[in-house]
This record gives C-alpha cells, sequence and structure tokens, in this order.
C-alpha cells in the first residue's frame, strides 16, 4: 500500500484496516501523533487527511490511501508554524500530551478560517480533551496565530 505522509511517498505492509494511528506510529516512526483514548472522543491523535482533521485511531488505513496525509511532524519544517510560536509563546502546554492533536485541529480551522471567532475556534476545538485545562490558552494561542497569519499574508500580497 502506498501512503503520502508528510509530502513524502511511503509503501506499507499492513493489514486495511489497521487503524492509520498505528501506521503511523508503529511502521512510520512518526510518535508525534498519540494514542488517547482509541474511541475518536480525546482528539490526542488527529491528523489531517486531505487538509482535514481526522482521528487516525478511527481511520483504517485503507481509507488513507491516495490522500495527503499531514500529521504534526509535517506542520512545518523548523516548528516555525504561527501556531507552533504562539504555542510557545503563550505556554500552552502542560503535560503536552494533547497538544499535537490540539495544534492540528487548530491548524485546520485556520486553513479554513483565517479570522475565527471566539465561537468558531470553541466549535473547531471541542474534539479535543486537554486534561490540564489549558483551553484559555489554547484559544488565546489560536487568536495570536491567525493574527500573525493575516499580517502575514497582508504582506505577502503587497
Amino acid at each position: 500500500m502506498k501512503l503520502t505522509v508528510n509530502d513524502k511517498q511511503v509503501a506499507i505492509t499492513a493489514e486495511a484496516d489497521m487503524p492509520l494511528l498505528w501506521v503511523l506510529r508503529d511502521l512510520l516512526s512518526l510518535t508525534g501523533t498519540k494514542f488517547g483514548c482509541g474511541g475518536g472522543y480525546c482528539g490526542a491523535c488527529t491528523v489531517h487527511v486531505d487538509g482535514k482533521p481526522v482521528r487516525s485511531c478511527l481511520l483504517p488505513v485503507s481509507a488513507a490511501e491516495g490522500k495527503k496525509i499531514t500529521t504534526i511532524e509535517g506542520l512545518s519544517k523548523d516548528n516555525n508554524h504561527p501556531l507552533q510560536q504562539a504555542w510557545k509563546e503563550q505556554i500552552v502546554p502542560q503535560c503536552g500530551y494533547c497538544q499535537s492533536g490540539q495544534l492540528m485541529s487548530a491548524a485546520a480551522l485556520l486553513a479554513q478560517n483565517k479570522k475565527p471567532t471566539d465561537d468558531d475556534i470553541d466549535t473547531a476545538m471541542s474534539g479535543n480533551l486537554c486534561r490540564c485545562g489549558t483551553y484559555p490558552r489554547i484559544k488565546k494561542a489560536i487568536t495570536e496565530a491567525a493574527k500573525k497569519m493575516t499580517v502575514k499574508n497582508v504582506g505577502e500580497h503587497s
């Protein structure tokens, strides 16, 4: 089976119903995507498939074949995505376990909505749980990243 993961073509041998999460972690050694609940409830395993956030613990690898898969490792080459920078500036992580899923959901939101409202952020992030309760910092980081991305985009088009 061939997959495109973080803009690289990879060939794997796996059962068609193997969850994408385990392909990423166990076969491709991309361990940034975390196992949380195994039922798609917590969001720790969130990756992008064709730009949409999906729970990789629920998605059979066969459903990802021929699609573009992006993990936290592929969000940016140098950890310089505006969200990653805002996460650091706002000191979002505590234990950090849920953060890759949080970042991937936030990145999907900002790819679709350059100026999200608080309600937009709440809706987009509602499927990502944080046991440490860093939700206010997550929201602030998303808001700050959106501002930076808007300023950057304005500057790029000048």
